[in-house]
Parts: C-alpha cells; structure tokens; sequence
C-alpha cells in the first residue's frame, strides 16, 4: 500500500489534503482520482470563467506529482 495526496489548483488558489490516502497501487490511486473528479467536474465547469484552469493532482507520499487532470476554458481569437 501506498500513500497519496490530492491537491486542487484554481486561479490562485492551491491546497492539498492534509491527510494521505492509502491506496494498493498506482492503478487504484488513478481509479479513485477519476471517480472524485467526475463526481466535481460537473458543478466545476458551469463556474468556470473564460481563460481559468482548474486542476487536480495526485502526489506520492514525497508530494511529487504523479497525476493531474486539468479542465481549462480558453478564449480563441
């Protein structure tokens, strides 16, 4: 088992959890990211402002970024 932090990054705002996940492998640490971000992307994106990004990553027990996902509105033109 492993040990794993997420954080969340919007505009100026990042913070990530205080307390580790434990999860049985890399594999399941993704699965459960995933299964959190669609539970959040829905409200997320009907506040997201043109030319914002939000982000949720996933970090080891070192905090070293192992996953993100990323939801960015982008104005073109």
């Amino acid at each position: 088992m492993s040990l794993y932090f997420f954080r969340i990054s919007t505009g100026r705002y990042s913070g990530a959890s205080d307390q580790p996940y434990e999860f049985e492998d890399r594999g399941a640490a993704w699965r459960e990211m995933t299964e959190v971000c669609a539970d959040l992307l829905g409200g997320i994106a009907r506040g997201l402002k043109p030319n914002a990004e939000w982000r949720m990553e996933l970090l080891d027990e070192d905090k070293n970024l192992v996953f993100r996902i990323s939801l960015t509105g982008e104005t073109i033109g």
